[in-house]
């Protein structure tokens, strides 16, 4: 006589203890199944078209993508899914681009309910994408799960990396509202493949299953989470392919620098705290800066100075220019034909002369003629070594050889020496305006990102500013996550950072905490700060 068992029941081994349940079927929705239904979306996929129907919806703009409701017949796998997941190890994950937390690779779990999703997506829906979108995968497909919670966010970006064909999102979360956040938000772009604005947004929803062509214009991102008491839980990856072609890359045209303007030492002692132009505390300053490479000189400006600015920026006068694409950038830029006459007058400083040579001093850089930097002091030091060294071998082999042409050589050598141009310093910069939702990214295309050069920061209106909030300025090694240096805002203070070719820098996105600040400041919670960047 055979047994049968209920496919949920719980198998009760001889001790009396009970083994794991067994897994609950699963499957995909019945639906998508049907031949006319596949047809349509498989219409509408090659002609660039929409097509909705039930629980399906197709839409080819901004860029081809679908959308799933109900995805998963069986609610109780679900369920049961979900408690897996969330037993799961989640490791924070935070850089320029995002922050959230991620489990590990979810295709050695054995989980029973996680292994019986690997068996829908891998098997049954793999052959579902293929058959519709007409397009070849391969068996490997990446997958892992996700947690967004208060203040996470994954920025924009295109998701292109060689293989990648069709990603996948299958969301898990309670009841969802647009004003939690956490929608997945898909971006227009421009002639250059260059992201412009969000022209749909998709809310999460149980069950919701949204998948998209990996493609040069295929931007989204992952709108910050408001909702400090939901989980924005998500399982997600990418069925691998041939990639699509890809354009050539667009390279932003370098921004303007210019040399400094011819202004003297008074506008220093207008502007500067008197502790900073000493020549004994200026060479302190050296000192440290060389051994670090980076300072914080706090006080920076003469404090009715710092006051003024700080409030002029604050009118409504100042025209600001929101600056892009946002894969890059998403920030605010002062016009510089609309500042207040006294914050004009800062940026002068900034840009004067008299303030090249006490950047000189403080940082044994060469961005002024006067200046002397220990490089030049060893360089020279090296050549007259060498120098003597030649005129005693060549005096040598004249005498011994009678060589006439050995003093023309060596006016040759004086005159090759003195007929060294050097290079001019110049600088470049921007006075800008950091709220809520505002980031800088990094992205090799970067040309500011290729040669030494001096940071400057000085902020204003970031009192009481929380590091929680975001806004601060990293500093990267290329090519590796680990922070080598954190800037952060605080009121008149300049910060100053010397990096190299492998050194790149991002500002950290500014989440929802900041918003708590315009509570309790009648200006609300953004910030400035004047970024400056110095070449010798």
């Amino acid at each position: 006589m055979s047994l049968k068992r209920k496919k949920n029941a719980s198998v009760i081994a001889r001790n009396g203890k009970k083994k794991e349940k067994r897994e609950e079927s699963a499957g995909i929705s019945d639906l998508l199944l049907y031949s006319d239904v596949k047809d349509k979306v498989k219409e509408a996929w090659s002609k660039k078209g929409q097509y909705t129907h039930g629980d399906v919806e197709v839409d080819c703009q901004p860029f081809p993508h679908c959308v799933l409701s109900n995805f998963i017949q069986n609610q109780t796998f679900l369920e049961n899914l979900e408690r897996e997941l969330l037993d799961l190890n989640f490791h924070e994950k935070s850089n320029d681009l995002y922050k959230f937390k991620q489990s590990d690779d979810l295709k050695k779990r054995k989980e029973a309910h996680i292994a019986g999703l690997r068996s829908v997506l891998f098997e049954q829906f793999r052959s579902w994408l293929a058959e519709v979108l007409q397009v070849e995968l391969e068996a490997t497909v990446d997958i892992s799960c996700a947690k967004y919670e208060y203040t996470d966010v994954l920025l924009c970006h295109d998701d292109e990396l060689e293989g990648r064909r069709i990603a996948f999102i299958l969301y898990l979360v309670p009841p969802w509202e647009q004003k939690d956040g956490g929608t997945l938000d898909l971006f227009s772009t421009d002639e250059n493949y260059q992201p412009q604005t969000i022209v749909k947004s998709l809310v999460p929803a149980w069950n919701k299953l949204v998948f998209f062509e990996v493609s040069p214009v295929s931007f989204h991102q992952v709108s910050e989470v408001i909702s400090e008491d939901k989980c924005r839980l998500s399982v997600s990856g990418w069925f691998h392919g041939r990639s699509l072609e890809r354009p050539p890359r667009y390279i932003e045209p370098a921004p303007l620098r210019n040399p400094h303007l011819p202004r003297d030492e008074t506008l220093l002692f207008e502007w500067i705290n008197p502790v900073y132009l000493g020549m004994d505390y200026q060479q302190q300053v050296q000192e440290e800066f060389e051994e670090t490479s980076e300072i914080l000189l706090k006080n920076f400006l003469k404090e009715e100075k710092f006051k003024e600015v700080n409030e002029a920026l604050k009118q409504a006068e100042v025209q600001w220019v929101r600056r892009g694409p946002p894969n890059k950038r998403c920030y605010e830029r002062a016009e510089l034909q609309s500042l207040p006459q006294c914050v004009s007058d800062c940026w002068e400083l900034l840009s004067s002369e008299a303030f090249f040579l006490l950047l000189s001093n403080f940082t044994g850089l060469k961005l002024h003629f006067l200046a002397s930097s220990s490089d030049d002091e060893e360089e020279d030091d090296d050549e007259e070594e060498e120098e003597e060294e030649d005129e005693e071998n060549e005096a040598a082999e004249g005498s011994s050889s009678g060589d006439p042409a050995a003093g023309k050589k060596q006016g040759q050598k004086e005159k090759t020496k003195t007929s060294k141009e050097p290079s001019t310093p110049v600088c470049r910069g921007e006075l800008r305006r950091w709220g809520h939702g505002d980031y800088t990214l990094l992205h090799d295309t970067d040309q500011g990102n290729t040669e030494f050069a001096l940071d400057l920061l000085l902020y204003c209106g970031c009192e009481d500013w929380q590091s929680e909030c975001g806004g601060f300025t990293s500093y990267i090694a290329s090519e590796e996550d680990e922070e080598l240096l954190t800037v952060y805002p605080e009121n008149n203070s300049l910060g100053l950072v010397y990096r190299d070719k492998e050194t790149l820098k991002f500002v950290k996105h500014v989440n929802h905490r900041s918003s708590a600040l315009a509570r309790s400041h009648p200006h609300g919670s953004a910030f400035h700060d004047f970024s400056f960047v110095y070449y010798e």
